[in-house]
């Protein structure tokens, strides 16, 4: 399979094209052998997008080049899709594609274990072309996602989605492109507190969602009643919940809503929730957000032994000022129905600091022989205003008056639609699954 990484664009300096005092004549059987190499590069991959793609420096560059505007996909035009061998591929760079052929890749109404709250097309949604958008990297391209080739990759394995409700989003998503494919009686879900559990009979296979939206312990783990006006994080707690997954043999973690409430500081506690008098000490959010990588980060280290192939998912991002894309500054993703097709488009509320974070945790990771594969969906969400519930889900309290008379007061800018945006999220991370040899 492929070796996929990021990428990065080199260029020659400007001198190596300058005929200011070099022979042309001399550079002619050099020219001649440059025409024969082409051509047989040409003729051995007409058929391919075949590029040479580097690893890249960072993982969270913002700056990309102008993008032409979509293609609609017939059947006459989509092609099967694939990772070309010995090249590197940088899935995280590219753009939307319509594409009526090949999505949606299943049916929001019939999905058994949707979820309401990014249930949009039964909560009313009817444009709904936000599920036929399929995410293509500029350089190459990714499997189509087959449910069950997925499905024979995890047989007798489980794979957890550890995070708050945004990866709860991505999971949701998975199960339905899984259990598409399985027949009703080999298939189930169980909840069991924070635990959320899909199996697949057939092939003994658990895709598990576990709702730990700080990843230590906190105020906020109880999988209902969690909103709370302070947020308290326990000190040197990841023991309680990692219990929960350390069996996994795929880890999906997530970790930044949570972290990013405006004003909001984040407390953290020396002791335990029983104790009847509390030590506790108040942080900036992204102090805390360090204290809990670098908690997650020591676990990982202590328990290498566990052999799972694990992913920090990156930032979603979420689409609440329409002045960023020309629209008015009241607007917000409510009735928006086209991506941003602007290439490199980011919006303010995207804290790339944190993502750096990340970042420099998983690099010192993987010099301590713990590999971490980032999966880096933030700038290919940061087009999709079209992709959030927007006044399309379920709501868990009652409408006031007030906010019924102007829809977009209560949007849901946050979280997505499936099917739609967190599939894009799925097939990159079936891609790595699949390209692992083992």
């Amino acid at each position: 399979m492929a070796k996929i990484k990021n990428a990065v664009v080199f260029s020659l300096p400007e001198h190596y094209f300058s005929w200011g005092t070099t022979n042309a004549s001399s550079l002619l059987p050099f020219l001649f052998a440059l025409f024969f190499v082409v051509l047989l590069v040409i003729s051995l991959s007409y058929d391919k997008v075949d590029y040479l793609l580097l690893p890249a420096a960072t993982l969270f560059d913002v700056h990309q080049p102008a993008v032409s505007a979509p293609v609609l996909l017939s059947a006459e035009t989509t092609t099967t899709t694939s990772v070309d061998d010995d090249q590197y591929c940088d899935l995280f760079s590219g753009r939307w594609v319509l594409d009526n052929v090949t999505r949606p890749l299943y049916s929001g109404r019939r999905c058994t274990y949707m979820h309401d709250e990014v249930a949009c097309e039964k909560y009313g949604r009817t444009d709904l072309k936000h599920q036929l958008w399929r995410w293509q990297p500029h350089a190459c391209n990714i499997p189509r996602f087959d449910a069950e080739r997925m499905l024979r990759k995890l047989s007798g394995k489980r794979m957890v989605y550890v995070g708050d409700s945004l990866n709860r989003n991505q999971w949701v998503s998975m199960v339905c492109m899984l259990e598409s494919a399985l027949s009703t009686d080999t298939k189930s879900m169980t909840f069991d507190g924070s635990l959320m559990s899909f199996k697949a009979k057939e092939f003994n296979a658990s895709i598990d969602f576990y709702w730990s939206p700080l990843l230590v312990e906190s105020n906020c783990d109880d999988p209902v009643h969690h909103r709370l006006s302070d947020r308290i994080m326990r000190a040197n707690s990841i023991q309680t919940h990692a219990k929960q997954w350390a069996d996994a043999d795929i880890l999906v973690f997530n970790s930044y809503l949570w972290w990013k409430k405006p004003g909001m500081k984040m407390k953290v506690l020396y002791g335990s929730f029983e104790d009847e008098k509390q030590n506790l000490e108040e942080f900036e959010m992204v102090e805390g957000f360090e204290m809990a990588l670098k908690e997650w980060s020591n676990w990982l280290e202590s328990n290498r032994n566990l052999n799972a192939q694990v992913f920090f998912v990156s930032l979603s991002p979420t689409h609440v000022w329409g002045d960023e894309w020309g629209a008015a500054s009241t607007q917000n993703c409510y009735n928006e129905t086209e991506p941003i097709h602007k290439e490199g488009y980011a919006s303010r509320g995207s804290d790339y600091k944190m993502m750096h974070i990340v970042e420099d945790t998983v690099a010192q990771l993987s010099q301590k022989g713990v590999h971490v594969q980032i999966l880096n969906i933030t700038q290919l969400s940061e087009y999709r205003k079209d992709g959030h519930p927007s006044i399309y889900r379920r709501y868990w309290v009652n409408l006031t008056d007030q906010e019924l008379a102007k829809p977009n007061s209560y949007a849901d800018c946050t979280h997505w639609c499936v099917p739609g945006v967190p599939d894009a999220w799925n097939e990159l991370l079936y891609t790595y699954i699949i390209s692992q040899q083992k």
